[in-house]
């Protein structure tokens, strides 16, 4: 089933973002068909199991998704992400943004359902800050099918979207970035939901107000929110940045309570894997939450 691709993303605005941050401490399509040759398990150590799902073409390559799972202890997850293969990376893309679901393999842990997987090659708003050739990696704990659902044309849309997780359900310093005067469903995305960002990547800080703390976008972490609870984890990174081959794990701030039980992140993890030629970008650091 082919997607219309939703609008550019409106995500910020400097009135708002600063009147958050007064108020806080000083201090973000098509259906694959199943593969069976595509999905594959090995071991990488004694009771450490990696697992892929069914791959999408993009470029000259593919993506799929993964998981690497601790069979000794009761299946506990190591790593939820996805592999972009050299060629995919290092060749030529789409010259068209692209938004497609990627299954995740049979055995990935609960809440996760499905990851969708963007390739922005102009960026998207706000300029001067995301308007740079980048990935977004949304991890969603929620069907795909609530997810296609958020359109416009439902009666409910604007309701949904302005019902936004509150208290426990919101990580510290992330806030939906919005015009003055208008409700978060004048910045949702159809068959995303609404974004928040963190208010304290450093991308944001020169308009800010904090010079002294800005650097360009190279990479950051999201939350996506739909009628009431968080429905997606979304690491965002840079073309570029992925090409430096980095490995890093990067903590993210959480929310005191999700709106599932399950296995939940503290940090996501950025690296290149010679042996496969692919790059990964990866949940990790989970814990199991009520």
């Amino acid at each position: 089933m082919r997607h219309e691709l939703p609008r550019p993303r409106q995500r910020f605005r400097i009135a708002a973002l600063c009147a958050v941050l007064a108020c806080t401490a000083d201090r973000t399509t098509v259906t694959p068909s199943p593969d069976a040759s595509a999905t594959t398990a090995s071991a990488e150590s004694p009771g450490v199991h990696r697992q892929y799902g069914p791959p999408i073409t993009l470029g000259d390559g593919k993506v799929r998704a993964y998981v690497v799972l601790d069979a000794k202890e009761v299946q506990h997850p190591l790593e939820i992400g996805v592999a972009i293969d050299a060629r995919a990376m290092e060749g030529a893309l789409p010259a068209d943004m692209i938004m497609r679901p990627i299954a995740l393999p049979a055995r990935a842990p609960d809440p996760y359902r499905f990851v969708l997987f963007d390739w922005n090659p102009m960026g998207h708003p706000p300029a001067g800050i995301f308007d740079v050739p980048h990935f977004d990696f949304h991890f969603y704990i929620v069907p795909q099918d609530e997810v296609d659902a958020i359109v416009p044309s439902d009666p409910g849309y604007a309701a949904k979207a302005n019902n936004l997780p509150t208290g426990e359900l919101v990580p510290p310093l992330y806030a939906v970035a919005r015009p003055p005067g208008t409700t978060p469903a004048a910045v949702a995305t159809p068959r995303m939901g609404v974004h928040w960002q963190d208010l304290l990547s450093p991308e944001y800080q020169r308009v800010l107000g904090r010079p002294d703390l800005w650097q360009p976008f190279t990479k950051t972490y999201t939350y996506v929110s739909w009628d009431g609870g968080m429905t997606a984890l979304e690491p965002m990174i840079t073309r570029e940045y992925l090409l430096r081959r980095i490995s890093e794990i990067v903590p993210v701030r959480q929310p005191a309570r999700y709106p599932s039980p399950g296995w939940y992140p503290g940090a996501y993890q950025i690296e290149y894997d010679d042996h496969s030629a692919e790059y990964r970008v990866a949940l990790v650091g989970f814990a199991w939450r009520e």
